[in-house]
């Protein structure tokens, strides 16, 4: 059975020791002292929501929400920046799990909206995505960034 929490700096370890797999799925040298330092500024600093899922009190899977606004449409928003599920229990439900734990907190915050990115290649995301009724809307905005 799947346990999902709010992670608390108790957590941090375990969660960055997952986030450290995420970037690396994203192509990202290991670099597990540079997780463990991210996610125990977000977490210390209160500025993301972490749930972690766990079997067995054995952590296999995170999801990360960041809060913040939509000015057009003057509402409270999240982004949903990162979700991972430890290869070896994937395809047991575990993501979907998340990201419904993730959409039930933003509900509870008041929030009006998820947002989210996620590569073109990542066929399974955009399935699981699309099976809980998050809509394409990538056709209206073209997306930028500038490294500072």
């Amino acid at each position: 059975m799947t346990e999902i929490t709010r992670a608390t700096l108790h957590d941090a370890d375990e969660v960055a020791r997952l986030f450290d797999l995420y970037r690396q799925f994203y192509e990202c040298e290991p670099d597990y002292p540079l997780a463990q330092r991210f996610i125990t500024e977000r977490l210390r600093n209160d500025e993301s929501i972490v749930f972690v899922a766990r079997q067995a009190d054995q952590s296999v899977g995170f999801v990360q929400l960041y809060p913040s606004f939509c000015s057009v449409e003057a509402i409270r928003i999240f982004i949903l920046y990162d979700l991972f599920v430890d290869a070896s229990v994937r395809n047991a439900g575990i993501g979907r799990d998340l990201m419904n734990r993730a959409s039930d907190y933003c509900r509870s915050e008041g929030a009006r909206r998820v947002d989210l990115l996620t590569a073109h290649s990542n066929a399974a995301g955009q399935h699981l995505y699309e099976s809980l009724g998050y809509e394409k809307t990538n056709q209206d905005f073209f997306a930028y960034s500038l490294a500072l």
